[in-house]
This record gives C-alpha cells, sequence and structure tokens, in this order.
C-alpha cells in the first residue's frame, strides 16, 4: 500500500469520504486509547440507528428512549 500524506489524503477524498475517515480514525483511536470498547460503540451506533428510523417512521415512544 503505498502512504499518502494527510494533505494529499485530503485532496483527494471527496466529502463524504473525509466525513467517513474522520469517524473512522476518531473511532479506532478512541477504542485503541481505551475510552470506550467495541461493544460499547457498537451498542451506541445501533441506538443511533434505531432512533433515525422511529423518527421516520414517527414513533415518538422510540425517539424519546
Amino acid at each position: 500500500m503505498t502512504s499518502i500524506s494527510f494533505d494529499e489524503a485530503l485532496a483527494v477524498a471527496s466529502r463524504d469520504e473525509a466525513f467517513k475517515a474522520t469517524v473512522y480514525a476518531t473511532n479506532t483511536l478512541l477504542i485503541h486509547k481505551g475510552i470506550y470498547t467495541q461493544e460499547e460503540f457498537q451498542t451506541l451506533f445501533v441506538e443511533w440507528v434505531e432512533k433515525e428510523q422511529a423518527k421516520r417512521r414517527g414513533d415518538p415512544k422510540k425517539v424519546a428512549d
């Protein structure tokens, strides 16, 4: 794999890719530093997705949790 600089990576990444890379790097760093575990991340990820789906369905009970 070829190594490129941060500035080069930022220049070639689309806005969506740059956002995804930021989330990936942040989560990876926080997990490696022991701030939270992979399991905790996955639990919160699922929680967020469920809330977003409830919003789309108009389910106020699920959104309020």
